[in-house]
């Protein structure tokens, strides 16, 4: 690298008491002859992760890298970017492959230092004591030993920003809105990303032919700063113009364009692109999905389309298993299609038995079986339709209850993050309480909005997440009218400049009104709370309030509240302290004269599809003979 004064740098579970359970996992298993390794989610559980390669001409190295006085961080990151020392144990293809390896780690190692603003540092390797601009193009190394390598890297002091200039149609920005501050952060990193955002955002005002004309970064090395040119030419602005649809072959082409809502001539948008590829992925009928753009603009002024996608296998089933040392094992399965008419309707059969062990009368498990019909698109792009069939028969210790519900709704999305849902449900309900035995014939009619300003489903660092519900209903037998209404909201705050830390919190309550006696609402309606989905450390519903015989009563509102701090360990693990606090009440108002609270601890395992969970939990004030810990399995956070 060169070292001259000014230089140029081109940068281009439980549900009752305590429990020790395994969350219902579903596997799938691939089989092939002279298989080696399984996976399981992506994970590997044993065996080698890469099919064993046959090296041609193998030459055996020993490499050693001095990383200088770099931190433990730097050092660490050059480490793990030198493929000489991670694949030490693994021979060349000859004394060529050695040379070839070295060149590819001194661009990676260039590049490690250039992320860390360290433009003044140099990275030499030497093979056999000969430095590596100075072999020759086929050099022949003494195999007697192992062939040294020796990788020896002056990481050079850290720079800074100095000038910021932003020329074409990009003047007038801000630099400071890109994090390009004089005397801040001047990593390579930051400069690239700063770039990118920056074309996206003139992209943003309509304009599809924009591209970037000038990234111009030169390092002093007197000053130590670095200064960033950057330039943009726009284009015209347009809309976005006829889609065309290729590879599909069952989902129909018109659906495809029709569903990713970018056949409207709306504005251009990079944003529209994104939603409208991950609206497409969504739908689970497809293995890739890409949107490509015209080089040039139709004669109309508008932007042209492709849709490229991959279609995956429709029909799948699946299966799990779950353990509780108190509620005996379970098993579950289900088989679904995800393109029934082409349009990507989709039906899901499933089943679940649980109690399995517990006890020997079969007529105390849980049973389930449910049938689910779903059609996106329905009538409109924004609108999906959805219809259920469900039978249950559940035995928690509050209550038995024997439950027949079929439902049909539509929820339509009003914007990016509000959806608005309604339809109606028929239930009959057979039940055993603390109100003796009684029959329920239920109409409803459910309704709910949602708010989703999440930026991750599954494992959010920031944003919130809002839910209102009603659900007025008329009972047949008793003729009686009472409606139930919920809200909840959950925030999420990232703390620090990779959210290593995740403040996450969640209030909810809800109230049940109508109904002159409690026994007129069936038990199934009422409100309790307990175990993984709100006051860990109890069981589940084992939160209630109680007649003088210690019988549960449900109650007609509840409140919760619960905190989570999510810390990472490391890339892939992280530890959460939590807590949670409830209370149910008969009144339609929580009286807060019985309030319960569990905290404990948790484990978090990220992988592609959503953390894994595992939390221990003890209630803080127990019910007399109640639950004296918690552990709870599952995918996704908590809340």
């Amino acid at each position: 690298m060169r070292r001259s004064g000014t230089e140029a740098v081109g940068i281009k579970m439980p549900r009752r008491a305590a429990t020790l359970a395994a969350s219902a996992v579903i596997i799938a298993l691939a089989w092939a002859p002279q298989a080696h390794a399984l996976k399981l989610f992506g994970i590997n559980l044993f065996g080698s992760e890469e099919e064993t390669i046959e090296v041609i001409n193998p030459v055996r190295y020993d490499a050693t890298l001095n990383t200088g006085d770099a931190g433990s961080d730097l050092a660490k990151r050059l480490e793990n970017a030198a493929s000489l020392v991670s694949d030490e144990k693994q021979p060349a293809s000859g004394d060529l492959g050695i040379v070839i390896k070295a060149r590819e780690d001194r661009d990676r190692l260039i590049a490690v230092l250039y992320e860390e603003a360290r433009y003044g540092g140099i990275v030499q390797i030497s093979i056999q004591g000969t430095d590596l601009d100075n072999l020759p193009p086929n050099p022949t190394f003494d195999h007697s030993q192992p062939v040294p390598v020796a990788i020896n890297i002056i990481p050079g002091p850290e720079f800074t920003l100095g000038s910021v200039l932003f020329e074409g149609d990009a003047a007038g920005r801000d630099p400071a809105t890109y994090d390009l501050v004089a005397g801040g952060a001047a990593g390579s990193r930051v400069i690239i990303k700063a770039s990118e955002q920056l074309l996206i955002d003139v992209k943003g005002e309509g304009k599809p032919l924009a591209r970037l004309t000038d990234r111009e970064v030169t390092a002093d090395h007197r000053t130590r700063t670095v200064d960033v040119v950057m330039g943009v030419v726009s284009g015209p602005e347009a809309d976005f113009g006829e889609v065309t649809v290729k590879g599909s072959r069952t989902v129909k082409a018109d659906f495809i364009s029709r569903y990713s809502r970018l056949d409207k001539g709306e504005r251009y948008s990079p944003e529209q692109l994104r939603k409208a590829s991950e609206r497409l992925r969504e739908l689970g009928v497809f293995s890739s999905i890409t949107i490509r753009e015209a080089e040039a603009l139709a004669p109309d002024g508008s932007l042209p389309l492709t849709i490229e996608v991959s279609e995956g296998k429709h029909r799948y089933f699946g299966f799990g298993a779950e353990y509780s040392s108190l509620d005996g094992a379970g098993v579950q399965g289900y088989w679904g299609h995800r393109n029934l008419f082409g349009e990507a309707e989709s039906l899901r059969i499933e089943g679940k038995v649980s109690g399995i062990g517990a006890t020997t009368d079969v007529t105390t498990f849980d049973y389930s079986a449910g049938i689910i019909f779903t059609k996106p698109g329905a009538f409109v792009p924004e609108a999906t339709f959805e219809s259920r069939l469900e039978a249950k028969s559940e035995t928690p210790d509050t209550y038995e209850a024997q439950t027949i519900i079929g439902s049909a709704g539509l929820s339509y999305e009003l914007n990016d993050t509000d959806t608005l849902k309604g339809g109606g449900e028929i239930a009959y309900i057979r039940a055993d309480d603390a109100f003796g035995e009684n029959e329920y014939l239920t109409f409803s009619i459910p309704v709910a909005f949602e708010r989703d300003a999440r930026d991750n489903k599954l494992d959010p660092t920031e944003g919130y997440w809002a839910t209102v519900s009603a659900k007025p209903s008329y009972e047949a037998f008793n003729g009686s009218v009472f409606s139930s209404f919920e809200g909840s909201l959950s925030g999420y705050l990232g703390l620090g400049a990779e959210d290593n830390i995740v403040l996450a919190g969640k209030v909810a309550a809800g109230t049940l009104i109508g109904a002159d006696q409690l026994v007129d609402v069936p038990v199934t309606r009422r409100f309790f709370l307990g175990g993984g989905g709100s006051v860990r450390g109890y069981s589940f519903r084992e939160i209630s309030p109680y007649n003088d015989e210690d019988e549960a009563l449900g109650g007609r509102s509840y409140a919760l509240a619960s905190f989570e701090v999510r810390a990472k360990l490391t890339d892939s693990i992280g530890i959460v302290p939590f807590i949670d606090i409830g209370t149910v009440s008969t009144e339609i108002v929580p009286d807060f004269s019985d309030i319960r609270a569990g905290a404990g601890i948790g484990i978090r395992y990220a992988t592609p599809f959503g953390p894994l969970r595992l939390d221990v939990a003890l209630p803080l004030r127990k019910y007399d003979g109640g639950s004296d810990y918690g552990i709870y399995a599952g995918i996704g956070q908590a809340f």
